[in-house]
């Protein structure tokens, strides 16, 4: 287990660059399996999910190779469907949740599937529902293998239907989309989800021969083709990370450029920053975050207390509300923020309590932050990276804290966030990472 070592109290300065968004970069992954010719995807960025799908490619038989930094090339010309029942195989996927979305490409192409429960953050229960509830629309079996814990799927062929999802799952509605640009006739998809990463697999997919209209809204509708061709595919700026940088620079005074971030789809992600009180200079394509040595919370229209909450697209992300909570803590104000979608999301707030910030824990999806401002720093710790998200606040309250705080598992960080502590040292943080007996 590898730790870090954070030296509080430091401010950066300068440029930093985002790396290429993960969601999108596993969902555009997996979508090479959708045919024989050869893909080029750029800006993929270097982290332990990606780079353990990639695995899972190679060990398919999908010949991949790195042409450049951060440039892959993928042909998916010669898959070896038995790896599907070996105990590697599944154990691999058991451990990337983003694995499920190999279910689509696979039925879709192959007319067969298998894939475990999969794991990743453990931040509550995460339902699969949506994926097998579509692909069985879709006309394929689904069966679970109770003594091996594994999902089984097989069809001959899909075929268009109308589907209207129970919740607007982002992974389902790739899933789904992934097997029906091979279904036979038409597939409408009606609460679908349409966050950045979505449209961007559309737009891939429709380059690569797809028929899909309806992107970036909650009604897809797919023509399906027989065959699909090759494309050359850019990953955007991962809208997550921009937003940690944000966070980040605001709670440490940190005068701070990230450059490309504006270039991302961002949506309502700066707003809501605005409303801690965090200004953001947008400049070409570069954002701007000058130092702040004060930043004050806003309240309703009435005057009643400010609640940041999760939504679907155009919604904000759940996976920046961690973020938002910990920027908070020393900010002037209070703040209520909602986290809707995942239960267990919110525990790590008993490490900041613990930092000295004055958190009422309402209940698994809601916080209350009483914002202090700068007058009562937070106090370093020892802590545990319960998933990425949490973990990546962690190391936001470490960085503004006084004193010297440890981080355990921050294997949990290296998933979402690439070489994050030797990028922020090069701006002036003080992150040492070393390894754990």
């Amino acid at each position: 287990m590898s730790s870090f070592l954070i030296e509080g109290g430091y401010r950066m300065s300068g440029e930093i660059v985002p790396q290429g968004a993960k969601n999108e970069a596993l969902e555009v992954i997996c979508a090479v399996l959708l045919t024989s010719e050869k893909i080029t995807i750029r800006n993929v960025p270097d982290i332990s999910d990606v780079n353990n799908l990639i695995r899972l490619l190679r060990n398919l038989q999908v010949n991949v190779k790195r042409e450049a930094d951060k440039v892959y090339t993928f042909q998916a010309n010669e898959v070896d469907l038995t790896y599907l029942d070996s105990e590697d195989f599944l154990n691999q996927c058991a451990a990337l949740r983003g694995s499920i979305m190999l279910a689509g490409p696979l039925l879709a192409r192959f007319g067969k599937a298998v894939v475990p429960k999969p794991g990743g953050d453990k931040i509550g229960r995460r339902r699969l529902d949506t994926h097998f509830a579509g692909i069985r629309k879709l006309g394929a079996w689904v069966g679970y293998d109770s003594d091996r814990q594994v999902y089984r799927m097989e069809v001959e062929r899909m075929e268009g239907t109308y589907m209207l999802l129970e919740e607007a799952s982002v992974t389902g509605t790739a899933n789904i989309l992934m097997a029906a640009v091979l279904a036979k006739g038409v597939t409408t998809i009606y609460n679908a989800a349409c966050e950045p990463y979505l449209q961007q697999l559309s737009v891939m997919l429709n380059r690569m021969g797809a028929r899909i209209s309806g992107i970036g809204s909650n009604l897809l509708t797919i023509q399906g083709v027989d065959a699909l061709g090759g494309t050359t595919h850019t990953i955007l700026p991962d809208m997550i990370e921009i937003g940690s940088f944000i966070g980040m620079a605001a709670m440490t005074a940190s005068d701070l450029t990230i450059v490309g971030g504006a270039g991302a789809m961002l949506g309502i992600i700066p707003e809501s920053f605005r409303r801690l009180g965090i200004t953001l200079e947008v400049k070409g394509e570069h954002i701007h975050i000058p130092t702040h040595e004060r930043y004050e919370i806003e309240s309703f229209i009435d005057g009643s207390i400010m609640t940041i909450s999760d939504a679907p697209w155009p919604g904000l992300t759940p996976d920046l509300l961690s973020v938002f909570l910990v920027v908070a803590t020393q900010a002037v104000g209070s703040v209520l923020i909602h986290q809707k979608m995942f239960e267990s999301r919110l525990f790590f707030v008993d490490k900041l309590i613990d930092m000295g910030a004055q958190i009422i824990l309402c209940d698994p999806h809601r916080a209350t932050v009483i914002g202090l401002g700068k007058r009562f720093r937070l106090r370093s710790s020892h802590m545990t990276s319960p998933d990425i998200r949490a973990g990546i606040a962690l190391l936001i309250a470490a960085m503004s804290a006084e004193g010297t705080s440890h981080i355990h598992n921050i294997e949990q960080i290296d998933r979402g966030y690439q070489d994050i502590d030797k990028r922020l040292n090069r701006i002036g943080a003080r992150i040492t990472r070393f390894v754990t007996p």
